[in-house]
């Protein structure tokens, strides 16, 4: 993949642009084949490969330039909008929308946030493309001072785009690096986008976290969910569940599956595509997944966990419970495995035995790799 705005160093976001994707995919399965390679009995299936573009279902998108002439895209260095509406990652889609954003933009009168000055109200605008085509857009404000004008002008905008199903605000007061804040306002009377995925719905509210690739992301489920069956196990916890990806592919009828993750948020998205699928012995909670296992009864402790930390890790105090539990079954999926290979340090009856790497991310040096642990009551 060849992208103007790497070759004109205006986004060099893409670390590995122009390298081809074979190169990339091999470099990415050697790197977690020499992180885990004191693990001998590891035996890697063969990497999950992705379309090298259009695979991004959301585009995060910084605003900039003015009220008249709005951005989408970046920031450079000086804090100036760079517009990145052709970026080769988002599908056909998704790109068709952003003129009408940036129309929005101006028609509403929202002010692009001016990070070196600190004044405007418009940080960013969020949109996920479900696979079915539906669209949910967040504006992520400074303050509430230009919600009514969204709601004013917000038929225009599901006029010009009907695919459009949900629609929020999330203020973000602070002068700072990050996405979003903590509140979200719903604009629209639907709350949640269906992301339809293996034949499964998963709901997914605002602040809920969804894989950027949707079809590595089924790939993951479906290698989970055939590792889960083949341990054929009676009780499951997915930790760090998120909107139940895991824990909604392995469930069944004759399976007790708790989910834990602490957004309540995703919580309340996996609780209701439980409901809707009837899966009455799957239940989520809105936890920390190291307390929640660690203030678990000996009695309660299932015969298979799920974990899908975050780059950090799941870290010593889970893993040492993890060690110690009588787990029989782990199946950890990670997005660093630096990280892994730390942890899998710290749990040595648990022996990785199958491992695979999906390339989430091409074009960057990012991946999520899946491995399946069993207990080895001799170690």
């Amino acid at each position: 993949m060849q992208c103007p705005y790497y070759d004109a160093e205006r986004c060099t976001s893409c670390t590995w642009m122009g390298r081809p994707y074979g190169d990339q995919l091999a470099a990415k399965q050697d790197l977690c084949v020499d992180l885990l390679a004191a693990h001998r009995d590891l035996v890697w299936l063969d990497p999950v490969a992705s379309p090298e573009e259009g695979f991004r279902n959301k585009a995060k998108m910084v605003v900039g330039g003015t009220v008249d002439a709005p951005t989408l895209g970046i920031l450079d260095a000086a804090g100036v909008g760079v517009d990145l509406q052709g970026c080769g990652l988002y599908p056909a889609s998704l790109s068709v929308t952003f003129p009408v954003l940036t129309a929005f933009v101006t028609l509403a009168r929202l002010e692009p946030y001016d990070v070196p000055a600190r004044r405007g109200e418009l940080k960013h605008l969020l949109l996920t493309e479900s696979p079915d085509g539906d669209l949910m857009l967040r504006f992520v404000l400074r303050s509430q001072e230009a919600v009514a004008r969204i709601r004013k002008h917000l038929p225009w905008l599901r006029a010009q785009l009907p695919r459009l199903v949900v629609a929020s605000v999330n203020l973000l007061p602070e002068h700072k690096a990050v996405l979003e804040g903590e509140r979200e306002i719903l604009l629209t009377p639907e709350e949640t986008l269906r992301m339809r995925v293996n034949g499964l719905d998963l709901h997914l509210r605002p602040q809920s976290f969804f894989q950027t690739n949707t079809d590595v992301a089924a790939a993951l489920y479906r290698q989970a969910a055939a590792w889960v069956d083949d341990a054929a196990p009676a009780s499951v916890w997915d930790l760090y569940c998120g909107v139940g990806g895991f824990a909604l592919h392995v469930a069944d009828g004759a399976r007790d599956v708790v989910g834990v993750e602490t957004s309540a948020e995703a919580v309340a998205s996996a609780t209701l595509t439980a409901r809707d699928a009837g899966l009455t012995r799957t239940t989520f909670r809105a936890d920390d997944a190291t307390a929640f296992a660690l203030g678990a009864s000996p009695a309660d402790v299932p015969d298979l966990v799920v974990v899908n930390p975050p780059r950090r890790g799941i870290g010593p105090d889970l893993a040492g419970w993890l060690e110690r539990s009588g787990v029989g079954t782990v199946v950890y999926s990670s997005c660093n495995a630096r990280s892994l290979a730390r942890d899998l340090a710290a749990m040595p009856s648990l022996r990785p035995v199958r491992g695979r790497v999906l390339d989430m991310f091409p074009q960057t040096t990012h991946y999520e790799v899946v491995t399946l642990l069993t207990r080895d009551e001799h170690a």
